[in-house]
Protein backbone atom coordinates (compact mmCIF):
# COMPACT_ATOMS: atom_id res chain seq x y z
CA UNK A 1 0.00 0.00 0.00
CA UNK A 2 1.09 3.42 -0.86
CA UNK A 3 2.43 5.63 2.02
CA UNK A 4 1.51 8.84 0.84
CA UNK A 5 -2.47 9.27 -0.76
CA UNK A 6 -4.92 11.95 -2.21
CA UNK A 7 -6.69 11.24 1.09
CA UNK A 8 -3.64 12.62 2.97
CA UNK A 9 -5.05 15.84 2.15
CA UNK A 10 -8.14 15.60 4.34
CA UNK A 11 -5.54 15.11 7.52
CA UNK A 12 -5.26 18.28 9.84
CA UNK A 13 -2.22 19.87 7.91
CA UNK A 14 -0.34 21.49 11.00
CA UNK A 15 0.09 16.87 11.91
CA UNK A 16 2.52 16.41 9.27
CA UNK A 17 5.40 19.15 11.15
CA UNK A 18 5.12 17.63 14.53
CA UNK A 19 8.55 15.97 15.32
CA UNK A 20 7.98 12.23 16.55
CA UNK A 21 8.09 11.66 20.25
CA UNK A 22 11.04 8.83 20.93
CA UNK A 23 9.69 6.26 23.34
CA UNK A 24 12.28 3.98 25.26
CA UNK A 25 12.17 0.72 24.33
CA UNK A 26 10.67 -2.23 26.05
CA UNK A 27 13.23 -5.20 27.84
CA UNK A 28 11.96 -8.02 25.19
CA UNK A 29 12.38 -5.14 21.86
CA UNK A 30 16.07 -4.54 23.47
CA UNK A 31 16.82 -7.99 23.99
CA UNK A 32 16.39 -9.01 19.88
CA UNK A 33 17.92 -5.50 19.28
CA UNK A 34 21.09 -6.49 21.27
CA UNK A 35 21.15 -10.43 21.55
CA UNK A 36 21.44 -10.29 25.11
CA UNK A 37 19.32 -12.44 27.43
CA UNK A 38 16.72 -9.92 29.30
CA UNK A 39 18.37 -11.27 32.55
CA UNK A 40 21.22 -9.72 31.40
CA UNK A 41 20.35 -6.21 30.72
CA UNK A 42 20.37 -3.27 33.13
CA UNK A 43 17.44 -0.67 32.49
CA UNK A 44 18.09 2.50 33.84
CA UNK A 45 16.88 4.54 30.69
CA UNK A 46 13.11 5.34 31.96
CA UNK A 47 13.21 6.19 35.09
CA UNK A 48 11.09 2.79 35.89
CA UNK A 49 11.25 1.39 39.39
CA UNK A 50 13.55 -1.88 39.31
CA UNK A 51 12.10 -3.36 42.59
CA UNK A 52 8.37 -3.69 40.83
CA UNK A 53 5.26 -3.48 42.23
CA UNK A 54 4.57 -4.44 46.36
CA UNK A 55 3.32 -7.99 46.55
CA UNK A 56 -0.02 -7.05 47.42
CA UNK A 57 -0.27 -5.63 43.83
CA UNK A 58 1.05 -8.55 42.24
CA UNK A 59 -1.67 -10.80 44.85
CA UNK A 60 -4.61 -8.93 44.59
CA UNK A 61 -4.06 -8.97 40.22
CA UNK A 62 -3.60 -12.53 40.79
CA UNK A 63 -7.11 -13.34 42.63
CA UNK A 64 -8.82 -10.84 40.53
CA UNK A 65 -12.08 -12.61 39.26
CA UNK A 66 -14.01 -10.04 36.92
CA UNK A 67 -11.22 -9.07 33.72
CA UNK A 68 -14.78 -9.94 31.37
CA UNK A 69 -16.58 -7.10 33.22
CA UNK A 70 -15.87 -3.12 32.00
CA UNK A 71 -14.59 -1.12 34.45
CA UNK A 72 -16.31 1.14 36.46
CA UNK A 73 -15.92 4.83 34.46
CA UNK A 74 -15.95 6.71 37.46
CA UNK A 75 -12.89 4.68 38.80
CA UNK A 76 -14.90 5.28 42.80
CA UNK A 77 -12.93 2.59 44.96
CA UNK A 78 -10.03 4.19 43.62
CA UNK A 79 -10.74 8.19 43.60
CA UNK A 80 -11.95 6.80 47.27
CA UNK A 81 -8.26 5.67 48.04
CA UNK A 82 -6.41 8.36 46.64
CA UNK A 83 -8.72 10.82 48.37
CA UNK A 84 -7.01 9.43 51.72
CA UNK A 85 -3.74 8.88 50.42
CA UNK A 86 -3.62 12.76 49.32
CA UNK A 87 -5.98 14.65 51.59
CA UNK A 88 -7.63 15.84 48.80
CA UNK A 89 -11.57 15.14 48.41
CA UNK A 90 -12.15 12.56 45.95
CA UNK A 91 -14.68 15.14 43.52
CA UNK A 92 -11.58 16.88 43.03
CA UNK A 93 -9.69 13.68 41.68
CA UNK A 94 -9.52 12.27 38.06
CA UNK A 95 -8.11 8.81 37.24
CA UNK A 96 -6.01 8.25 33.68
CA UNK A 97 -4.50 5.60 31.56
CA UNK A 98 -1.28 7.42 32.91
CA UNK A 99 -0.50 11.06 33.35
CA UNK A 100 -0.15 11.27 29.24
CA UNK A 101 -3.60 10.58 29.26
CA UNK A 102 -4.98 13.98 31.37
CA UNK A 103 -2.43 15.92 29.59
CA UNK A 104 -3.48 14.88 26.16
CA UNK A 105 -7.52 15.71 27.98
CA UNK A 106 -6.00 19.14 29.23
CA UNK A 107 -3.96 20.01 25.93
CA UNK A 108 -7.84 19.11 23.82
CA UNK A 109 -9.59 21.10 26.35
CA UNK A 110 -8.13 24.32 26.67
CA UNK A 111 -5.99 24.53 23.34
CA UNK A 112 -6.46 25.25 19.53
CA UNK A 113 -4.76 26.69 16.72
CA UNK A 114 -4.18 30.36 17.87
CA UNK A 115 -3.34 29.37 21.47
CA UNK A 116 -0.33 28.69 23.27
CA UNK A 117 1.62 27.13 26.15
CA UNK A 118 4.63 28.01 27.87
CA UNK A 119 7.04 25.34 28.33
CA UNK A 120 10.39 25.51 30.38
CA UNK A 121 13.15 23.19 28.80
CA UNK A 122 14.76 21.55 29.34
CA UNK A 123 12.08 19.11 30.51
CA UNK A 124 9.67 16.32 29.38
CA UNK A 125 8.86 16.21 26.17
CA UNK A 126 5.14 15.21 25.94
CA UNK A 127 4.02 18.92 26.78
CA UNK A 128 5.18 20.30 23.85
CA UNK A 129 3.87 17.62 22.16
CA UNK A 130 0.78 17.44 22.96
CA UNK A 131 0.33 21.00 22.44
CA UNK A 132 1.40 21.11 18.74
CA UNK A 133 -0.86 18.13 18.02
CA UNK A 134 -3.57 20.37 18.74
CA UNK A 135 -2.22 23.25 16.58
CA UNK A 136 -1.09 25.30 19.38
CA UNK A 137 1.95 27.34 19.53
CA UNK A 138 4.84 26.40 22.09
CA UNK A 139 6.50 29.00 24.16
CA UNK A 140 9.91 27.95 25.01
CA UNK A 141 11.32 29.68 28.37
CA UNK A 142 14.33 27.85 28.61
CA UNK A 143 15.58 27.11 32.65
CA UNK A 144 18.72 29.16 34.42
CA UNK A 145 21.56 27.30 33.89
CA UNK A 146 21.26 25.81 37.21
CA UNK A 147 17.82 24.44 35.82
CA UNK A 148 15.96 26.40 38.09
CA UNK A 149 12.84 27.87 36.47
CA UNK A 150 12.98 31.42 35.20
CA UNK A 151 9.67 32.80 36.19
CA UNK A 152 10.63 36.46 34.95
CA UNK A 153 11.23 35.40 31.27
CA UNK A 154 7.45 32.98 32.25
CA UNK A 155 5.91 36.12 32.85
CA UNK A 156 7.70 38.39 29.89
CA UNK A 157 7.17 35.66 27.16
CA UNK A 158 2.88 35.87 28.41
CA UNK A 159 2.83 39.70 28.14
CA UNK A 160 4.74 39.86 24.91
CA UNK A 161 2.93 36.99 23.18
CA UNK A 162 0.35 37.67 20.55
CA UNK A 163 -1.12 34.57 21.23
CA UNK A 164 -3.58 33.54 23.45
CA UNK A 165 -1.18 31.60 26.48
CA UNK A 166 -3.71 28.95 28.01
CA UNK A 167 -1.24 26.59 29.61
CA UNK A 168 2.38 26.72 32.12
CA UNK A 169 3.63 23.51 32.52
CA UNK A 170 6.18 22.98 34.69
CA UNK A 171 7.29 19.30 36.60
CA UNK A 172 8.60 18.99 40.02
CA UNK A 173 11.10 17.29 40.74
CA UNK A 174 11.87 18.17 37.58
CA UNK A 175 13.10 15.48 34.00
CA UNK A 176 15.35 15.35 33.43
CA UNK A 177 17.42 17.78 35.71
CA UNK A 178 15.99 16.25 39.20
CA UNK A 179 15.53 19.65 40.64
CA UNK A 180 12.61 21.19 42.42
CA UNK A 181 9.87 24.18 42.04
CA UNK A 182 10.05 26.69 44.71
CA UNK A 183 6.96 27.80 46.63
CA UNK A 184 8.21 31.40 45.84
CA UNK A 185 8.21 30.92 42.12
CA UNK A 186 5.06 28.71 42.09
CA UNK A 187 3.16 31.56 43.69
CA UNK A 188 4.29 33.39 41.08
CA UNK A 189 3.37 31.32 38.48
CA UNK A 190 -0.25 31.25 39.62
CA UNK A 191 -0.69 34.87 39.96
CA UNK A 192 -0.57 34.85 36.22
CA UNK A 193 -3.24 34.63 33.44
CA UNK A 194 -3.05 31.20 33.03
CA UNK A 195 -3.08 27.56 34.14
CA UNK A 196 -0.61 26.27 35.49
CA UNK A 197 0.06 22.12 35.00
CA UNK A 198 2.49 20.99 37.62
CA UNK A 199 3.97 17.70 37.11
CA UNK A 200 4.68 15.86 40.51
CA UNK A 201 5.48 12.47 38.55
CA UNK A 202 8.84 12.04 40.98
CA UNK A 203 7.49 13.83 44.10
CA UNK A 204 7.70 11.01 46.43
CA UNK A 205 11.28 10.91 45.77
CA UNK A 206 11.91 14.34 47.04
CA UNK A 207 10.61 14.35 50.48
CA UNK A 208 8.60 17.17 49.82
CA UNK A 209 4.89 16.98 50.20
CA UNK A 210 2.94 17.41 47.34
CA UNK A 211 0.99 21.07 46.80
CA UNK A 212 -1.97 18.57 45.51
CA UNK A 213 -4.08 20.34 48.02
CA UNK A 214 -3.26 23.77 46.50
CA UNK A 215 -5.60 22.75 44.16
CA UNK A 216 -8.73 23.67 46.67
CA UNK A 217 -7.05 27.18 46.76
CA UNK A 218 -6.29 28.28 43.30
CA UNK A 219 -8.62 28.14 40.16
CA UNK A 220 -6.14 27.82 37.77
CA UNK A 221 -3.54 24.74 39.27
CA UNK A 222 -3.65 21.34 38.40
CA UNK A 223 -1.60 18.32 39.67
CA UNK A 224 -0.71 15.51 38.01
CA UNK A 225 1.28 12.39 39.68
CA UNK A 226 1.70 9.14 38.94
CA UNK A 227 1.61 5.38 39.56
CA UNK A 228 4.61 4.65 37.44
CA UNK A 229 7.28 5.48 39.47
CA UNK A 230 7.15 4.76 42.96
CA UNK A 231 4.67 2.34 43.21
CA UNK A 232 6.19 0.10 40.27
CA UNK A 233 3.55 -0.34 37.68
CA UNK A 234 4.38 2.11 34.56
CA UNK A 235 3.28 -1.15 32.45
CA UNK A 236 -0.29 -0.21 33.13
CA UNK A 237 -0.38 3.09 32.88
CA UNK A 238 -2.04 4.45 35.58
CA UNK A 239 -2.20 8.08 36.99
CA UNK A 240 -4.13 10.68 38.09
CA UNK A 241 -4.91 14.49 38.59
CA UNK A 242 -5.90 16.62 41.13
CA UNK A 243 -7.95 19.59 39.47
CA UNK A 244 -10.17 22.28 40.58
CA UNK A 245 -13.56 22.09 41.16
CA UNK A 246 -15.40 24.24 38.87
CA UNK A 247 -12.86 21.76 35.78
CA UNK A 248 -14.43 18.37 37.16
CA UNK A 249 -17.96 18.41 35.39
CA UNK A 250 -16.41 19.04 31.61
CA UNK A 251 -13.59 16.46 32.32
CA UNK A 252 -16.64 13.83 33.58
CA UNK A 253 -18.29 14.67 29.88
CA UNK A 254 -15.10 14.83 28.29
CA UNK A 255 -12.75 11.68 28.69
CA UNK A 256 -13.41 8.31 27.58
CA UNK A 257 -15.91 6.11 29.47
CA UNK A 258 -13.74 3.46 29.95
CA UNK A 259 -10.19 4.91 30.26
CA UNK A 260 -8.99 3.19 33.24
CA UNK A 261 -8.72 -0.49 32.71
CA UNK A 262 -9.71 -2.98 35.46
CA UNK A 263 -6.06 -4.13 36.29
CA UNK A 264 -4.46 -1.11 37.06
CA UNK A 265 -7.49 0.16 38.98
CA UNK A 266 -6.82 -3.00 41.35
CA UNK A 267 -3.43 -2.66 41.22
CA UNK A 268 -3.64 1.06 41.97
CA UNK A 269 -5.97 0.52 44.53
CA UNK A 270 -4.06 -2.53 46.11
CA UNK A 271 -0.99 -0.20 46.23
CA UNK A 272 -2.45 2.59 48.33
CA UNK A 273 -3.25 -0.14 50.66
CA UNK A 274 0.53 -0.90 51.09
CA UNK A 275 2.20 2.64 51.36
CA UNK A 276 4.15 1.64 54.00
CA UNK A 277 5.85 -0.48 51.75
CA UNK A 278 6.15 1.49 48.88
CA UNK A 279 7.78 4.20 51.11
CA UNK A 280 10.46 1.64 52.39
CA UNK A 281 11.21 1.13 48.24
CA UNK A 282 11.48 5.04 47.70
CA UNK A 283 13.61 5.05 50.77
CA UNK A 284 16.18 2.41 49.26
CA UNK A 285 15.94 4.36 46.06
CA UNK A 286 16.85 7.49 47.74
CA UNK A 287 19.79 5.81 49.71
CA UNK A 288 21.18 4.54 46.07
CA UNK A 289 20.83 7.70 44.67
CA UNK A 290 23.53 9.26 47.25
CA UNK A 291 25.47 5.89 46.67
CA UNK A 292 25.65 6.21 43.12
CA UNK A 293 26.64 10.15 43.29
CA UNK A 294 29.51 9.53 45.44
CA UNK A 295 30.29 6.85 42.92
CA UNK A 296 29.94 9.18 40.15
CA UNK A 297 32.68 11.36 41.71
CA UNK A 298 35.20 9.01 40.80
CA UNK A 299 34.28 8.99 37.11
CA UNK A 300 36.13 11.51 35.32
CA UNK A 301 33.93 12.30 32.39
CA UNK A 302 30.86 12.27 34.06
CA UNK A 303 29.52 16.00 36.40
CA UNK A 304 26.63 14.93 37.61
CA UNK A 305 24.13 17.77 38.42
CA UNK A 306 23.38 17.92 42.29
CA UNK A 307 20.43 17.68 44.15
CA UNK A 308 18.59 15.94 42.45
CA UNK A 309 15.27 14.93 43.93
CA UNK A 310 14.06 12.37 41.72
CA UNK A 311 14.80 8.29 40.88
CA UNK A 312 17.66 9.60 38.33
CA UNK A 313 20.57 11.53 38.00
CA UNK A 314 21.17 13.90 35.10
CA UNK A 315 25.16 13.66 34.05
CA UNK A 316 27.28 16.16 31.20
CA UNK A 317 29.63 14.27 29.63
CA UNK A 318 33.16 15.58 29.24
CA UNK A 319 35.99 14.94 27.03
CA UNK A 320 34.24 11.96 25.38
CA UNK A 321 30.54 12.04 22.86
CA UNK A 322 27.79 11.39 25.23
CA UNK A 323 26.16 9.14 22.99
CA UNK A 324 29.39 7.06 21.99
CA UNK A 325 29.45 6.64 25.54
CA UNK A 326 25.62 5.53 25.74
CA UNK A 327 26.06 2.93 23.08
CA UNK A 328 29.26 1.81 24.39
CA UNK A 329 27.39 0.77 27.57
CA UNK A 330 24.38 -0.94 25.53
CA UNK A 331 26.44 -3.21 23.97
CA UNK A 332 27.74 -4.41 28.23
CA UNK A 333 24.05 -4.39 28.23
CA UNK A 334 23.64 -0.98 31.08
CA UNK A 335 20.94 1.27 29.14
CA UNK A 336 21.17 4.65 30.31
CA UNK A 337 19.67 7.60 27.93
CA UNK A 338 21.27 9.94 26.07
CA UNK A 339 20.85 13.66 25.22
CA UNK A 340 21.64 16.15 22.55
CA UNK A 341 19.18 18.93 22.71
CA UNK A 342 19.66 22.78 24.43
CA UNK A 343 20.34 22.40 27.79
CA UNK A 344 21.23 18.63 27.44
CA UNK A 345 24.18 19.08 25.16
CA UNK A 346 26.32 15.80 25.45
CA UNK A 347 24.15 14.57 28.47
CA UNK A 348 22.92 11.42 29.78
CA UNK A 349 20.17 10.48 32.46
CA UNK A 350 21.57 8.09 34.97
CA UNK A 351 17.85 6.44 36.80
CA UNK A 352 18.60 4.56 40.02
CA UNK A 353 18.37 0.91 40.41
CA UNK A 354 19.10 -1.65 42.82
CA UNK A 355 22.63 -1.53 44.29
CA UNK A 356 23.50 -4.60 41.71
CA UNK A 357 22.37 -2.37 38.81
CA UNK A 358 24.82 0.57 40.08
CA UNK A 359 27.87 -1.71 40.34
CA UNK A 360 27.04 -2.90 36.81
CA UNK A 361 26.79 0.52 35.74
CA UNK A 362 29.91 1.34 37.12
CA UNK A 363 32.00 -1.66 36.00
CA UNK A 364 30.70 -0.98 32.85
CA UNK A 365 31.79 2.54 32.72
CA UNK A 366 35.63 1.39 33.84
CA UNK A 367 35.75 -0.91 31.00
CA UNK A 368 35.04 2.08 28.52
CA UNK A 369 37.42 3.95 29.99
CA UNK A 370 39.99 0.98 29.31
CA UNK A 371 38.34 -1.22 26.47
CA UNK A 372 41.23 -4.09 26.82
CA UNK A 373 39.51 -4.89 30.13
CA UNK A 374 36.70 -5.87 27.99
Amino acid sequence: MSESSEFGALMNAHISAIEEYTPIQPLDVLSRRLGLPVEDLVKLDANENPYGPVAAVREALANFEHYHIYPDPQCESLRGALAEFTGVDAAHILTGHGADELLDLISRLFLAPGDAIVNTPPTFGMYSFDARLQGAQVIEVPRHADYRVDVTGIKAAIDDSTASVKLIYVTSPNNPSGNLLGDAELNTLLALPAMVVLDEAYIEFAGQPSRAARVAQHDNLIVLRTFSKAAGIAGLRLGYGIFPSWLMPTLWKFKQPYNVNVAAAVAGAAALGDVQQIEAVVERLRSERERLYTLLEDEPRLRAVPDSQANFILCHVDGEDAKSLKLALEEMGVLVRHYAKPGLENCIRISVGRPTDTDRLMAALAKTRHPTAR
